[in-house]
Parts: structure tokens; sequence; C-alpha cells
């Protein structure tokens, strides 16, 4: 079930933060380190890489099946492998963190074309977390996934970070042995300590926007802004929820409107601005006319293969009184949501049929 404004708040908010956990004094592994043995329970697609050898890059990626962001992230990895797999780079999508791997093979077949590398299973034998989220996470201090480590020829951890980030000339750089890992290493270290940083005060927005305490709220993302100036955008996200609660709504939606048309493509952040202008309790104004275009941008960008986001759009059509158009778009949702998204959906497409906007709950 859908969440409302303050989780996808924070959980927007935590993709800032965190979107390379922040290290720890205890951590182990760390960029330049030799990289730890690859200990698979299974590989559910693709020949099984039982160790690294120096004829190859490789690319190993942690995800699950209930992860999201993991989800938008397979087709990116997908075709970086496909370019570049004829010169030496292999791609494996370790699944880590599981919550049923039954869910695993079904999820890689129905991925098709879009998940053509290998896929392997973590190893519980010895430990119930996951002999590979142990010794490569854990001892990177990762705490958020999707996460990728590139491995380079000679069997060192030459780059860590989420795999929307790695682009095509790093791969280049690192398959060509021209990369240079000690620069990039005092760099990620330094970028790991200012998401040190940042996690402090992500802390303190998040107890203020729990509290209502908008002052707070306001004040901490003045000092992420101040320590990190980069993050304008993510944290002028934030802002909006703090607008709507001190009922400021041409301001919020102005706001609003701004990001939804700096990043266009951006389906995540088209999605949760238009689910919050549509199903937030409270609101005295809704401007529906700007979500429902938020709601299409959501889709294009998703290619109307997210359930979330079809039903999102879905929800803003019918309160926009295209009561047809809405059935449609909800049974879109319905026909490729996973099996434990099918209950509610098919609930909110009876409503619709029958007229009523459906019922969230908290």
């Amino acid at each position: 079930m859908k969440n409302f404004l303050l989780m996808r708040t924070l959980t927007l908010l935590t993709g800032v933060a965190l979107a390379v956990a922040a290290r720890t004094a205890e951590a182990k592994l760390t960029v330049g380190d030799p990289a730890p043995k690859l200990q698979a329970a299974k590989w559910v697609q693709g020949d099984p890489v039982k160790a690294f050898d120096t004829n190859h890059v490789y690319i190993v990626e942690f995800w699950a099946t209930w992860c999201g962001p993991c989800r938008a992230s397979i087709p990116h990895l997908n075709e970086l492998w496909q370019k570049f797999k004829d010169r030496g780079l292999i791609a494996i999508g370790q699944d880590v963190w599981e919550q049923n791997e039954d869910k695993v093979a079904p999820f890689v077949k129905k991925m098709g074309d879009q998940m053509t590398y290998r896929v392997a299973l973590d190893n519980k034998s010895s430990d119930t977390k996951g002999v590979m989220a142990v010794t490569w996470m854990d001892a990177a201090d990762q705490n958020g996934i999707p996460t990728a480590f590139i491995v380079n020829q000679q069997g060192r951890i030459a780059w860590i970070g989420h795999p929307m980030a790695l682009d095509e000339k790093t791969l280049e750089d690192i398959l060509a042995g021209r990369f240079d890992i000690t620069k990039y290493a005092a760099e990620y270290e330094s970028q790991q300590q200012i998401q040190a940083q940042q996690m402090e005060l992500s802390k303190k927005l998040r107890t203020a926007l729990k509290n209502k305490d908008w002052d707070a709220a306001e004040a901490a993302i003045a000092e992420m802004k101040k320590s990190e100036p980069a993050m304008g955008d993510s944290l002028d996200t934030v802002r909006f929820p703090i607008l709507l609660g001190r009922k400021n709504y041409a301001e919020a939606y102005k706001l609003a409107e701004s990001l939804s048309n700096a990043h266009p493509k951006n389906a995540m952040l088209q999605n949760s601005l238009a689910w919050t202008i549509a199903a937030q309790p409270g609101l005295e104004k809704r401007d529906l006319a700007l979500a429902e275009k938020m709601a299409v941008r959501a889709n294009e960008a998703a290619q109307g293969k997210e359930p979330a986001v079809l039903d999102t759009l879905a929800r803003v059509q019918f309160m926009n009184g295209k009561t047809n158009e809405a059935i449609v778009t909800e049974q879109k949702a319905l026909d490729i949501a996973p099996d434990e998204q099918k209950a509610f959906l098919k609930k909110f497409l009876a409503d619709y049929q029958q007229g009523k906007l459906p019922e969230i709950k908290q």
C-alpha cells in the first residue's frame, strides 16, 4: 500500500542523504582493497563465476526483487554489460537481503531482455544474513541497494556506488587500465565523510518533519545546502511538504512545477509529487491539473511499466473527471503488478468502476 507524504518525503530524504551509505570507522572494505571472494549459493542465470581472473572486469551489483530503485537500475546495468561484454566485462546481479528467494527466478524471467547478465543468490549456509551481504556490503558499510562494486583486472575494488551513477567513460577507463584508483579512492573517502555529516543533518530534518516543526525543518535544509550545495534540487523536493504544511499552497505548487519541469524524465520524482497533490490528506487546495501533468510525465519516463506510477495516474485522472481513462489506466497497473500488490489494485479498480474515489489507509 502506498504511504502518504511523510513516508514519501522520508524516502526521498533517505535517497538524498544516503545515496552512498556513510562509512564508519569500522568499515573494512574500500576502494583499492582486494575484492572479497564470490560466495553465491546458486546461479539463477548465466555461467557461475567461481573467482576473479586477470582477463575480465567485473560489476557486482547488489539488489533485491522488492527494491524499487533496483528495478529502475537494472536496464541501465544491462545496457552497460551488453555494450562492453565483448571487451571483457562481466556483470553479476548479486541478490541480497531477499525476503523470498523463490521470487528471484520468476523476476529475472519476467525482466527478459532487460536483465540478461548473470544473477546469483546469496549464500546463507553460515550466516542467515548472507555471506555476500556480510563480506561485501557490511564490510564496505553500504546499507542501501542497489549498490555496485567494480573489480578490476588485478582483483581490486576500483569503484563503489549507485549503478545509475556508473557511466561509460568510467568503465572504458577501467577496462583500458587507465583508471586512477588512488585518485578515485581519495574522492570516495572525502565524499563518504560529507555524507556522514549529511546523515546527521538528515536525522534532524526527519525528526522535524515528523513533528511538523516547519521552522526546524527549514533550518536543517539550510544547513544541508550550506554543507553540500550540489544537493539543492533534492532538498527543494523536501521543501514541498514543508510549504504544504504551512498551507502556502501557491508557493508549494510553484516549487513543484519548477521541480517537475527541471526533471521531466525522473519518474520517481514526478510520481511522488503527483501522488502527494492527489492523495495527501488535509490539503485545502489541490492543483490537479499540475498533478496530472506530473503523473503523465512519470508514466512516460517509466515507459508504462511501473504499476505504482500507473496507479497514481489513474487516481489523478479520476479526480479530474476522466473516469473511463482512470479505469483503463488502473487495469494496466493491475496487469503488470506483482502478486503482493494485486489485491489492493483490484479494489481500486472496482471503486473506479463504481464511480468512487478509492479510500487509502494511512
